[in-house]
């Protein structure tokens, strides 16, 4: 069968391709191939009381499927190059802004009209950071929150349904250069087209190294970020996620001259699982809907690790630390920050006397065991440094989960255009290793279908 474009993938970067290229040429002939279900599909068989831990799906419902592994995220969309990937380097700083806000107004049109926009721009909160030797970075931030977002995604299905074909439960075996275009294998079937876009996000990160290697595509090694996620009242951090609903604030460790950062805030929001190549981390998400508000706020506190020579396999060995975690507590540790400091496991009795109620069952447990001491001793550190400017964090009762671990795919080579060495071949979002978050590669999924529109005859 022949297409003029295959989309491999159809999380965000897939899906707003396809939407630029319907908008712009209608009669393009498109096909949309994605390894998980359409979205009304998408359902994780974990209810936490017939099924308390994962099962090991054939396809993963939260990572995979019509949305990717955003559909049942927070939704949240930062317009900033501050953070979320270095598409910026790329096409440029104000391209990539004018992208994100391009973004942000389909959001709007595809059900997302009410929610709010914040800005980091003016907050005095940035001068009490510096004070306290914190550093908040600039952004603009769309919550759609877990339940509009979801909105906005089925408005955007149906929109582009009938207009593109689409291939779910269907992984992509190979891809191959032919005369004139791609060939796509797919079920032991041969797709052909002219111009091929590859979008397959972080839960194709391994099939991704394949297809770089078997089409000689440069790739360099990347990050993995490796932490835990921290839950408190809300009220904590009110006074900041009132104003600015998500900061992201970095602190460098005096200990180690490390950088941890604050990562995914979800005011009033719950703690959940993530299932990433079967392994279990942890995640949140918060949710626009006052009903299904909690009275807690989650975030991630993260270290960045690099490696290089000699070891190059940064997901690895972020991989053998959340087994670590797995192995001990059966899914995600839970501790109490006091009992972390003391140098003891936090027991079921402790977690329940504490002065909160966890949004998540985890095990309860010791993180000392897991973690790293250099990472541990950055996030302990870290946390003192966020009492200053949100007392109350380094709370006896404040609960860090573990372990949250964010894999980044390693980063192919591709040229200004997002094109890899093989001319009509692109690489985009977070299966690039270039972008890391909604918007970026929503925003590179929008600036590629123009680069085809703008320079092919089709």
């Amino acid at each position: 069968m022949n297409y003029d474009v295959i989309i491999i993938g159809a999380g965000p970067g897939g899906i707003f391709s396809a939407y630029e290229l319907v908008q712009k040429k209608p009669y393009l002939k498109i096909a949309v191939f994605e390894s998980g279900h359409e979205l009304g599909r998408r359902r994780c068989p974990i209810d936490g009381d017939k099924i308390k831990s994962c099962i090991g799906c054939k396809t993963c419902s939260i990572m995979s499927g019509f949305g990717g592994a955003g559909a049942f995220s927070d939704g949240k969309y930062n317009i900033t190059n501050d953070f979320g990937g270095t598409l910026h380097e790329y096409i440029g700083k104000e391209r990539a802004l004018e992208l994100m806000r391009y973004v942000d107004g389909i959001n709007m049109q595809f059900g997302g009209e009410g929610t709010k926009l914040y800005s980091t721009a003016g907050t005095n909160f940035r001068k009490e950071c510096i004070k306290n030797d914190l550093h908040l970075l600039n952004a603009s931030v769309r919550h759609l929150g877990t339940d509009i977002n979801y909105v906005v995604l089925e408005n955007l299905y149906a929109y582009l349904k009938d207009k593109v074909t689409f291939f779910f439960n269907s992984p992509v075996d190979s891809v191959n250069v032919i005369d004139g275009g791609y060939s796509v294998e797919c079920k032991g079937d041969l797709y052909e087209c002219e111009k091929c876009i590859i979008s397959v996000g972080r839960s194709g990160s391994k099939w991704m190294e394949k297809v770089c290697r078997e089409l000689d595509i440069p790739t360099e090694s990347s990050r993995v970020d490796i932490g835990v996620r921290v839950e408190l009242p809300a009220d904590v951090f009110s006074h900041i996620t009132d104003e600015l609903y998500e900061s992201k604030i970095v602190y460098r460790t005096e200990k180690y001259g490390d950088r941890v950062r604050t990562f995914c805030m979800n005011p009033r929001g719950a703690v959940v699982n993530e299932n990433t190549n079967g392994i279990i981390t942890v995640n949140g998400h918060s949710y626009e809907d006052k009903a299904k508000q909690t009275e807690n706020t989650n975030f991630a506190l993260l270290v960045a690790k690099h490696f290089s020579e000699p070891f190059k396999d940064s997901n690895g060995y972020g991989e053998s630390i959340a087994r670590l975690s797995n192995m001990l507590g059966g899914g995600v540790i839970v501790q109490r920050f006091g009992d972390l400091i003391r140098g003891r496991r936090s027991t079921q009795n402790r977690i329940d006397e504490a002065f909160i109620t966890p949004t998540l069952k985890a095990t309860p447990g010791d993180l000392s065991l897991v973690l790293p001491k250099r990472i541990l001793d950055g996030i302990i550190e870290m946390i003192y440094a966020l009492d200053k400017v949100a007392p109350g964090t380094a709370n006896d009762d404040t609960l860090l989960y573990g372990v949250e671990v964010k894999f980044y795919n390693m980063e192919v080579a591709v040229n200004e255009k997002l094109e890899s060495r093989h001319e009509g071949l692109y690489v985009i979002g977070d299966g690039s290793g270039i972008t890391h978050s909604l918007s970026h590669a929503s925003a590179s999924g929008v600036y590629v279908a123009r680069n085809i529109i703008e320079n092919t005859k089709m």
